[in-house]
């Protein structure tokens, strides 16, 4: 589903994060983790970009990042609050600039039990937002809109006063991501939201995200490693590995008609619910281990994974390019 006619939100340009590593013993020699190099993308109002890959590819790196949680590297992260065309660039934000933001920009964490403060009441988990930023005038105020949201989420209002060991772990995601709502944000990043949930529970708080976006007409960046989760919330997809995205089209064409052998590789590993069913054409398995961030391989990073890598692949590094329209890839195939 293609939305060119909105208008662009947030745009992320040759974003960098790298993590110093402590030198080896006798070595003042400075090394870097190279988690997130060089990482472009942009998004419009109202759609949802997936950023898939293997664990240790750097997506959960992005969404730390543009929260501010960690300090880029280098990079832009311009986004358009009031979608004027005159947006801001928010790694440049003082911290007291950057809490205005914050109710614009939210994140739902991956480990429901680990983002609650146990000593917490669900009351003031979900309100804590509101009493940092005075959003609201009384008690009266703040609870009418804490029993609204939780109903939203599918929570009883009457739970407010229980903590959080009393909840399962999806009812704990519902929590979270009433946390993020009642700010009424526009950008929502959601870290693999369901990646600790049970194959039941998955579904249900996908098609919750689905129906919070319409109804306050969200934006997301939906970060997971799974590709079949993310066919059904995505309108883009970008996958990522080792630090880098090597193709980012709309979800459609990526799955109908993929061109990097690395994401040909994640879409072949799709488990298949009928076993009788075959795949169309030659599989491709992705063998080996991802390399190590700290130091990387010269040239295409997917080179000595890949299955039709040649000797250029292994001298020089692919640039994301348009190949077709919306379609970029980065490999010298094509």
């Amino acid at each position: 589903m293609q939305m060119s006619e909105k208008k662009e939100i947030l745009n992320v340009k040759n974003l960098k994060k790298w993590f110093q590593m402590k030198g080896q013993m006798f070595s003042n020699k400075k090394s870097f983790l190279k988690a997130v190099d060089d990482v472009s993308f942009s998004l419009n109002a109202g759609e949802t970009l997936g950023i898939v890959g293997e664990s240790g590819c750097g997506k959960t790196t992005v969404g730390r990042t543009l929260m501010r949680i960690y300090q880029p590297t280098c990079g832009e992260f311009w986004y358009d609050e009031k979608l004027t065309g005159q947006p801001v660039d928010i790694f440049k934000l003082k911290d007291r600039q950057m809490q205005k933001i914050r109710s614009h920009i939210q994140m739902v964490f991956q480990d429901p039990y680990a983002s609650l403060n146990p000593r917490m009441t669900v009351q003031d988990i979900i309100s804590e937002g509101l009493r940092v930023n005075k959003l609201t005038s009384s008690k009266k105020e703040t609870n009418e809109r804490i029993a609204d949201i939780m109903e939203k989420v599918g929570l009883r209002p009457e739970y407010m006063k229980r903590y959080p060991h009393e909840f399962s772990g999806g009812q704990r995601q519902r929590i979270g991501i009433a946390r993020v709502m009642i700010m009424k944000p526009k950008v929502v990043i959601c870290d693999e939201p369901v990646s600790a949930l049970d194959v039941s529970v998955q579904a249900q708080i996908i098609n919750l995200l689905e129906d919070l976006k319409h109804e306050f007409d969200l934006t997301y960046l939906f970060i997971a490693h799974d590709l079949s989760v993310v066919k059904h919330i995505s309108d883009k997809i970008a996958v990522m590995y080792l630090g880098k995205v090597v193709e980012s089209a709309y979800t459609d064409t990526l799955f109908e008609n993929s061109l990097h052998p690395y994401t040909q590789g994640l879409l072949h590993a799709i488990p298949i619910p009928n076993p009788h069913t075959r795949r169309m054409g030659k599989r491709i398995l992705i063998t080996g281990d991802i390399p190590s961030p700290v130091d990387p391989p010269e040239g295409c990073r997917f080179a000595k994974r890949c299955p039709k890598a040649f000797d250029r692949c292994f001298r020089e590094t692919p640039v994301l390019t348009e190949k077709e329209k919306n379609h970029n890839v980065a490999c010298f195939l094509y």
